[in-house]
């Protein structure tokens, strides 16, 4: 089975179900280090989301480069 042809969202659904052994390894006895995994997980599932979105071609100024 080849990945090549799934849309490069769905890494960030799988990046979410790395959410569910985090808060497990939370929940269990680590205390302050499961908070900061969890947040850790979040940051890169938001990077992802982030990384793999549509780019904007109107952000460009129409006087750029003219020494304006």
């Amino acid at each position: 089975m080849s990945i090549d042809g799934l849309p490069v969202r769905w890494a960030i659904m799988v990046g979410l179900l790395a959410i569910v052994p985090a808060l497990w390894y939370g929940f269990g006895r680590a205390g302050l280090a499961g908070v900061v995994t969890v947040i850790n997980v979040l940051i890169i599932v938001a990077a992802l989301y982030v990384a793999t979105g549509p780019v904007s071609v109107g952000t460009h100024h129409a006087d750029e480069g003219h020494g304006h």
